[in-house]
Order: C-alpha cells, then structure tokens, then sequence
C-alpha cells in the first residue's frame, strides 16, 4: 500500500466500521433486545479470541476487504457445536474451490503445505465479484489510475530530493576529453537536496541548459490531486476525510458525512452482517437471533438539529425522556420522576373534540 491516498481512504473506512458497536439481538414482542448470554455475543461485542479485540479483527477484515476483495477468518468451536473463536487469515494464501461433492472448500497455503478447510470453518465475506463467490482486488481493477497516483509521488520524491532542480547539459565549446569525470565531479558538487542553491563555477567556456519540464508545466500538483480524488472516488469516500478540504464547506460538509454512511459505510454494513448471520448462526437460531451494527452514533447530526428533533419527538408522544437520555449517553431518570412517561401536546386534538373540555367545565359549574 505505497498510495497515500489509498491508505487513508483504507484506514478511514476500516475504522469507521470497527468503532461501531456490534451486537447480537433476539426477537421479542416489543422488537429486540440484546442477548448478552449467548456465546456468540462476547465474541463479536468484545474480544474473538484472546489475542485481538473486536476492534482490532474488524479493522483487520475491513483491511482485508478493501485491498484484497476477500476476507476470511477460521471459526474454532467447542464439542458442543458452540462458536469458541474467530481468527482472521492472510487472503493472499487463501483459494476457494470445490471437492468432489461440489461442496465449497477452502485451501490455506501455511509453509509448504495446504490445509483445507469446510465452509463451516470459514467466515468469508466476499466484496465486488463476478460469480458471487470470491470477490476482486480493488486494487487490481483500478491498478492504472492507483498506478498513476503512485507514479506522481515516485516523481515528487525524486524532484525534491534532487533540491528542485531539474536536469540540464553542460555544454562545452571545445572537445572534452573525459566527460564522465566532468559529470561525476558536477552531480558531486549540485545534486541532491543537500546542495541546493549553491553557486555554480563554470570555467573554459561552459554553459548549462535547463532540460527538466518545470512542475508548473507538468501541472505536478493538480494530477497529485485529480489522482486522489479519482481514489476517493473508487472508495467513495467524501475527499474532506482524506484532509482535501478544497471543495468543503461548513454548510454542506455534515451532509458529505452522512452521505457517506448511507452510501459507503452502509452497504459494508450490510455485507458484514448477512454473512455473520448466515456462517455463525444456525438455520434454527436465525428465526430467534440476528446480528446487527449499531449506527446511530454516525447519524446524529449536530447538536442543535438533535434538541430540535428530540423536541418534535417528545411532544408527539413517540419518545419518552428516557429514549432521549440513552441516546445522549446519559444516566436514566426513575419512573416515578416520570423517566418513562410519554406525553402529547395538549393543544393537538381531533376536529370533532374541539370544544369538548369547555363543555365539560360548564357542566361542572351547573350552568347550561
């Protein structure tokens, strides 16, 4: 991963996904509810295995996923049949074919020798493919516009350690009877960063031409950036997340972000949780348990446009003081200071009531 840009939008996307929280839900009469008892729970809220936490093996499958077009993980179960760990696998070592049964199996290359695996043992999530199978390398279909990326920075690199000096000739009127040593003692005392702006000598009646395309000429800069928007664009992730901040403003970047949870971080999502659901659980638990990331943290907006819908939604009656308090993160309120109550508007009624409490008021006092 030698683009920078590949490698920040990599990371922003990785993390993004790791830092949500993951749990395991079972079907209730109100909805859901978490079940923090069953096995699989620590698993993927926690720790898969004792040497990674939940956010270390997602960011590892979300790498994975993102320069590789596959990821894989070995599932350990205990005698039971119970799910006891989940270790993620190199996916360049990993080959997806078939037995004689036409059954999915999974050959891991550990030294010199393949290990092959059921479909049971594996947690594979597969990205963008053909065949819905095995996914493809990002990297590999978009290699000439990340190879273009990586052919201006190779091209910085060398610019600048030269001091910003492109190449030239010396030229001579007479004839030199050794031009390389004339050449080796000039890149001696000129090149490189280190002799930048120092002041050239020239004896015998030598001059020097400047042949190098200056960067203004070579538009170095704006390909540096067209190429990381054009890797942006293969990632779909806004450029104000990558520090490109050119076309960012303050009105219109809250909804860059939330765009890129619906249309980027989404769909990750969703890959993530089917396959979970299909390869962890077994036919008879997915009637009662899904898997399912939470990410209502990344859809909160700013603050004033939260108290403004959590207004609308107390006064209508369809949240409660406590709804809005778990979302804050804040500490609950006791039923019997009214946590748990759901109150409407007085003043919203049906048409055909109006009046109705005036009415009532006049019957109490005995007056017609």
């Amino acid at each position: 991963m030698q683009s920078a840009a590949v490698y920040a939008c990599v990371r922003v996307i990785a993390e993004t996904v790791a830092s949500l929280p993951l749990h395991l839900y079972r079907y209730v009469d109100e909805g859901k509810k978490r079940d923090t008892r069953h096995p699989l729970y620590f698993l993927l809220h926690d720790a898969p295995n004792p040497e990674m936490t939940s956010f270390i093996f997602r960011e590892t499958m979300m790498t994975h996923l993102l320069l590789w077009g596959n990821s894989y993980s070995q599932i350990l179960r205990n005698g039971h049949g119970e799910i006891t760990g989940l270790y993620p696998l190199l996916p360049d070592k990993k080959q997806v074919s078939r037995n004689e049964e036409d059954e999915l199996i999974y050959l891991y290359q550990s030294g010199m020798k393949n290990i092959a695996f059921c479909k049971e043992e594996i947690l594979h999530i597969p990205g963008l493919g053909f065949d819905g199978l095995v996914g493809y390398s990002p990297i590999t279909m978009v290699r000439n516009a990340i190879g273009m990326a990586m052919a201006t920075e190779e091209f910085g690199a060398s610019f600048f350690a030269n001091g910003a000096a492109p190449g030239g000739i010396l030229e001579h009127p007479g004839t030199l009877k050794d031009p390389s040593k004339v050449r080796e003692s000039w890149n001696q005392l000129f090149q490189g960063s280190g002799n930048a702006n120092k002041v050239a000598v020239l004896e015998e009646g030598m001059t020097y031409k400047q042949i190098g395309i200056p960067p203004n000429e070579a538009q170095f800069l704006e390909t540096r950036k067209y190429q990381t928007e054009e890797i942006c664009r293969i990632y779909r992730v806004p450029p104000h997340l990558v520090a490109d901040l050119d076309k960012a403003t303050f009105s219109n970047i809250e909804h860059q972000s939330i765009s890129f949870v619906v249309h980027t971080i989404r769909p990750w999502l969703v890959r993530l949780e089917q396959a979970m659901n299909k390869t962890l659980l077994y036919p008879s638990e997915r009637q009662d348990y899904f898997v399912e990331f939470n990410v209502d943290g990344l859809l909160r907006g700013d603050y004033e446009s939260r108290m403004r819908g959590y207004a609308t939604a107390r006064q209508n009656g369809w949240m409660s003081a406590n709804d809005i308090r778990r979302l804050e993160n804040m500490n609950l309120i006791s039923k019997e200071e009214g946590g748990d109550l759901y109150l409407i508007n007085g003043n919203m009624t049906k048409l055909e009531d109006a009046g109705i409490f005036a009415g009532r008021e006049v019957k109490a006092n005995g007056k017609t």
